[in-house]
């Protein structure tokens, strides 16, 4: 197993741990708190990532070829701030 399916399988571990012999409500809350979290954290990581290629000189097309996804996902990717604050509903 190489090094990155090893991380990926100690985080699964780590989610199962979290949530075990909780009650299915409990579960969920907590799930869907780890997932707001972490999911933040991983748009945050990945836009700074896209960035770094940005500055290295690398076009939106070969940013998408190489961390496949569309053009017009590095374009999002690249718009969103992840400070900003949404905006009232």
């Amino acid at each position: 197993m190489d090094d990155r399916a090893e991380e990926v399988r100690r985080v699964l571990e780590a989610i199962d741990a979290v949530t075990e012999g909780e009650p299915p409500e409990a579960r969920a809350k907590r799930l869907t708190e780890l997932l707001k979290s972490v999911g933040e954290k991983v748009r945050k990581e990945r836009r700074d990532a896209v960035l770094e290629m940005v500055d290295r000189g690398l076009t939106y097309r070969q940013i998408a070829d190489q961390i496949g996804v569309s053009f017009g996902r590095v374009r999002q990717i690249i718009a969103d701030d992840p400070d900003a604050k949404p905006s009232p509903e």
